[in-house]
């Protein structure tokens, strides 16, 4: 019997990334392609659909089949299982008759544009209605409000154009077909109902008549396979099976092991996001109620729209010192920051507060305090909006039974300490923390029978517990972090005005 390989991908907003693994998880190759969103005004955050999804899945896809690990596939001595495929998201694109992209894609949450759109579906459909049926209020991480928008703003858009979010246009261009996973579709709002976890018909004939949605199938379900036109780009074996993805929160949180009841994922990275798995559906009026990765399944989620970022900001700001010396220099700072207090609403903010408007806040400066205060107090003001979301998740659904913590910024100690002793929560560290490119090859072993639907992954590499020490300095300032966005708000829209008129 010949080994079996199994490939995923994820195209993320800084990067795709692909794995190849066997079915035991070893990673066999990796691949690496940089992307590049655009922010050409206020409020907008796009990318090339044609160039950097499907590109950037091109060249991946051509690094790995093009190794020294993959030709054993070519030479008859293992075959490719299958590809996943997760994306950034949710995401939207529309194409035109030709399946060409008729504009930039628009992003997630940090996209704020359709804010008319939100208003006129919410008041067209009722706020509590839709809270009750979609799990979550509009926002601008909601499909519908923008798919509203792009009928207005891009000429020539038919009201029936096949739409994509980021992964499901990476499927169509491998195997021509045109389906959706649900629970990209769950954050399709308000076109998806999440307690029936199907779509909205009666609502989309309200919002977007004329709209046409694709087929829903679950994240590991086959949805095509390679196209000859595709294996010629991409490298792929012509036939290879493609299953449906998701959106990489969720793929990563799946690579993680986090599939139980109760099970929390933080995923560190350019923002915050948490994702939490439920024994029922419920609604919290702060937080995203999605479909989750298992069929059936259901889960919680929230996310910042700021945090790496942000470091990667004062690292711009302090002329481009090594990463390393900032980090050194933030551990020296005792905690809280000698008094300081960061509010990382840099892009506005999704959850809790719903606000594209808020802008980040640091107060207490003194002229006592070094870079090193303030690159520390970042991390800090993130894990005082990590506790704020958890106390939100708790109060909706208990408090987790394990927190696993994934993403980039897990590979410091710093932070990850920083947000364990603010929260009072211990994280697990996994072995691997590659992404959620490794979920996706793990949907594929379990969808080709190489690996038990009921398992993961996971290996532990190290946890991180709350320090008691510090537990009295962050509650004063994460009770002053709570009062400073009530205190502020109305002067931080008066100046994100000011900064609309002036393009900034």
């Amino acid at each position: 019997m010949s080994q079996i390989f199994v490939l995923g991908v994820d195209v993320g907003t800084g990067s795709t990334k692909a794995v190849l693994c066997d079915p035991q998880g070893k990673i066999l190759e990796k691949a690496t392609h940089r992307n590049h969103m655009k922010l050409p005004r206020p409020g907008y955050a796009e990318m090339d659909a044609e160039g950097d999804w499907w590109g950037s899945v091109i060249d991946v896809c051509e690094q790995i089949t093009s190794s020294k690990t993959f030709a054993a596939v070519t030479q008859g001595k293992a075959h490719l299982g299958g590809i996943c495929v997760s994306g950034l998201g949710p995401a939207v694109v529309v194409t035109d008759g030709e399946g060409n992209p008729g504009h930039p894609a628009i992003l997630y949450g940090i996209d704020t544009r359709a804010g008319k759109e939100i208003i006129e579906q919410t008041e067209a459909l009722g706020e509590k209605e839709i809270l009750a049926r979609c799990g979550k209020a509009l926002s601008s991480q909601a499909i519908g409000p923008k798919l509203s928008w792009i009928r207005s703003h891009v000429p020539g858009v038919a009201a029936d154009a096949p739409w994509y979010s980021t992964h499901s246009y990476v499927v169509k261009k491998l195997t021509d077909n045109w389906v959706l996973d649900h629970h990209t579709a769950s954050q399709c709002d308000p076109l998806y109902d999440v307690m029936k976890q199907e779509w909205a018909t009666d609502w989309i004939d309200t919002v977007l008549p004329g709209l046409r949605v694709p087929k829903l199938l679950w994240p590991g379900e086959l949805a095509g396979s390679v196209t000859p036109q595709a294996a010629a780009l991409t490298g792929l074996p012509e036939g290879t099976p493609v299953l449906a993805g998701t959106v990489d929160a969720w793929a990563e949180a799946y690579s993680a092991g986090v599939s139980a009841p109760g099970d929390l994922m933080l995923m560190y990275g350019s923002t915050m996001f948490m994702v939490q798995v439920l024994s029922a559906p419920t609604v919290g009026q702060k937080l995203w109620t999605t479909s989750g990765v298992a069929q059936g399944s259901h889960t919680l989620a929230a996310g910042m729209s700021t945090s790496g970022s942000i470091t990667n900001w004062i690292q711009e700001l302090c002329g481009g010192a090594p990463f390393e010396t900032l980090v050194k220099e933030a551990s020296e700072i005792s905690p809280g920051s000698d008094g300081l207090v960061l509010l990382p609403y840099f892009a506005g903010e999704r959850t809790p507060l719903y606000d594209p408007n808020a802008r980040g806040t640091i107060a207490g400066l003194t002229l006592r305090h070094s870079r090193g205060h303030v690159f520390r107090a970042v991390y800090e003001g993130i894990a005082y909006g990590i506790r704020q979301i958890i106390e939100e998740l708790e109060f909706c659904a208990g408090r987790a039974a394990r927190v696993i913590a994934v993403g980039g910024g897990t590979q410091g100690d710093l932070w990850t300490q920083i947000v364990s002793d603010a929260c009072g929560i211990t994280q697990i560290i996994p072995e691997v923390t590659i992404g959620a490119a490794y979920g996706d090859a793990l949907l594929v072993a379990q969808y080709c029978g190489a690996f038990p639907q009921d398992q993961s992954w996971l290996k532990a590499a190290s946890t991180v517990t709350p320090r008691p020490a510090n537990a009295a300095v962050y509650q004063e300032l994460y009770s002053i972090y709570r009062e400073m966005y009530p205190a502020t708000a109305s002067l931080m829209h008066r100046l994100a005005a000011v900064q609309e008129m002036s393009g900034q």
